[in-house]
């Protein structure tokens, strides 16, 4: 059974209640879930889970299940004796949620200045980075954040498209990413587009309006190998 994965419709579920269909070793299965699962570089979504009683489970994590769209909510304490059929609220963590939203759309838009393969990047809710396949004597941090928040404070509507494997398979300049591969699988794939800016392949949560980012600062860039040049940036 799958989860019915209601971020990608609405990341801006706070709350929601699901019922239980699975409690094991590795955590707690919904029939529907607003916490998204780590991956694509963003973290997994923490929060809490409420019994009818009131009694609040609390989630330190969330991960992927053995199967597609199936998402595991790993407990923060100990395992708790939920009962299968169990109807629970679920409340994320939200301030943590928007932060990583900001920051993981706020990538998308880097990667329009930073124009180079992506090799690799990460998503935490209080800084995020993205690796390229580049010279480093390319990569400015004064011009990398000016040109960025350029693009940021054009206040441009984000969209979300669905397109088909076949297609996707045609188009093989939308993948930027060399170290994570669009989920396939399914039938259809979802990409974010940001009209004007940028369009690619995600799976994760972002803002409705790249407004929101606020505009971002460079941390650092340094070199994590020939083929990994790492921009690490924070909202500003």
């Amino acid at each position: 059974m799958t989860t019915e994965l209601l971020f990608r419709d609405d990341a801006y579920l706070r709350a929601a209640s699901a019922r239980v269909v699975a409690v094991h070793e590795a955590g707690i299965e919904l029939d529907r879930t607003i916490f998204y699962p780590m991956g694509g570089g963003q973290a997994g979504d923490t929060g809490a889970l409420l019994r009818e009683s009131g009694e609040p489970i609390l989630i330190g994590d969330t991960r992927k299940g053995d199967a597609i769209d199936r998402v595991v909510h790993v407990p923060g304490n100990t395992m708790p004796r939920l009962e299968v059929g169990e109807t629970v609220t679920l409340q994320i963590d939200w301030e943590r949620r928007y932060a990583l939203m900001r920051l993981h759309t706020a990538l998308h838009v880097m990667s329009c200045v930073v124009v180079a393969p992506v090799t690799g990047g990460n998503i935490a809710s209080d800084k995020a980075r993205l690796d390229f396949d580049i010279d480093m004597s390319l990569l400015d941090a004064r011009k990398i954040e000016e040109e960025t928040n350029a693009l940021i404070a054009r206040a441009v509507a984000t969209k979300t498209v669905w397109i088909t494997d076949q297609e996707l398979d045609a188009q093989p300049q939308l993948v930027k990413t060399m170290s994570v591969q669009p989920p396939r699988g399914a039938g259809r794939v979802r990409l974010l587009e940001i009209p004007g800016i940028d369009l690619q392949p995600c799976g994760g949560t972002h803002v409705r309006n790249i407004a929101e980012i606020g505009g971002i600062r460079v941390l650092k860039i340094r070199s994590e190998g020939k083929r990994n040049k790492r921009v690490e940036i924070a909202l500003a």
